[in-house]
């Protein structure tokens, strides 16, 4: 037996949906393996998802189901069929859970566009808890010379935010804007300067613009002071987008210039489009297997770091409580 924080049915976060209670430990079975977490970040996604936003969709697919998807931990079973993994290897799990590994997206490593993909902690139970099951194919191995715990970020907004900057081609003199500063927005930040981008980062949050100043922003926007579609307007190279808000991405579009290019890693609507300036718009979701592990590789250079705040994992209600307020500095990383 092990604990979990476990979601029977969603409601309003204020309601209480979410237990903290004693589960059956599960057996890995072929091609898996069982995960002793160390921590699990917490998204904004999850709150989607267990306050029925997803419903209509099917999400989450089972009940109860265990939330979290950006997790680490040691390997702590091995199920039939696995090879490079051995018991006590340090390792992380991102959203993508399982894929299909032989339609044209998974042999063309763009695997998260897999129409048969098992996303983590919504379709399948993930790392809110004490243990966990993964598929080895979508395992990681994290480095030695990173933190398990404050490593858990890396696999959710480490992920999401490779995959959009790798989109554009940036580099030295490219002026970037991102829009949304949570845990996803902060890590674009430092991986378009590595790609040598003058970057503006544009949030609501001066907590946020702080950190991404910290974090290697040259410019910030606070969009509770200025509309920064008008302030930035025709002056960007591109743009990304991490806010999932309409009013967002259409201040992004306005913010660069002539032939730039926005790329989008949250549902979003640009509205009424005049097609007249040579734009471009990019949807971006998560990333590769192979971007996962580049991602990795930058973060144990000490290229790219997480800025967390740590909780423990039974207080997982309470600190997705603070997230909806807007109250935390950065990523949320519950840990065992």
């Amino acid at each position: 037996m092990h604990h979990a924080i476990q979601l029977d049915h969603t409601a309003p976060l204020s309601s209480g949906p979410l237990a903290w209670r004693e589960v059956e430990t599960p057996e890995p079975g072929p091609g898996q393996l069982r995960i002793a977490v160390a921590a699990c970040g917490v998204c904004r996604s999850n709150l989607h998802m267990i306050e029925g936003d997803w419903a209509a969709g099917g999400l989450p697919a089972i009940s109860p189901i265990v939330p979290g998807h950006e997790v680490t931990g040691t390997v702590d079973a091995i199920g039939p069929e696995v090879t490079g993994f051995a018991l006590g290897d340090r390792v992380g799990v991102q959203p993508l859970w399982r894929t299909c590994e032989v339609c044209e997206y998974c042999t063309s490593g763009r695997e998260q566009l897999c129409l048969e993909r098992l996303i983590t902690g919504e379709m399948v139970d993930g790392g809110y808890a004490e243990y966990m099951i993964s598929t080895a194919a979508h395992t990681y191995h994290v480095p030695d010379e990173l933190d398990l715990v404050t490593a858990a970020p890396l696999f959710c907004p480490g992920i999401t935010a490779y995959g959009a900057i790798a989109k554009l081609d940036l580099g030295p003199g490219s002026r970037l804007a991102v829009f949304g500063l949570g845990g996803v927005g902060h890590m674009a930040v430092q991986f378009a300067r590595i790609a040598g981008a003058e970057v503006t980062a544009v949030a609501r949050s001066a907590h946020h613009l702080e950190v991404a100043r910290e974090l290697g922003a040259a410019h910030t926007v606070d969009a509770t002071a200025a509309d920064p579609g008008e302030a930035l307007a025709g002056t960007m190279d591109a743009a990304v987008v991490f806010a999932p808000s309409d009013t967002v991405a259409q201040q992004a579009l306005a913010s660069v210039k002539r032939g730039g290019t926005v790329v989008t890693g949250v549902i979003a609507s640009f509205g009424t489009i005049t097609f007249a300036e040579g734009k471009t718009i990019a949807e971006s979701i998560l990333g590769s297997r192979a971007q996962m592990n580049e991602v990795l590789a930058l973060a144990a250079r000490g290229d790219v770091r997480t800025v967390v705040d740590l909780f423990p994992m039974a207080d997982a209600q309470d600190v997705l409580g603070r997230l909806a307020g807007r109250e935390l500095r950065s990523r949320a990383v519950l840990h065992n």
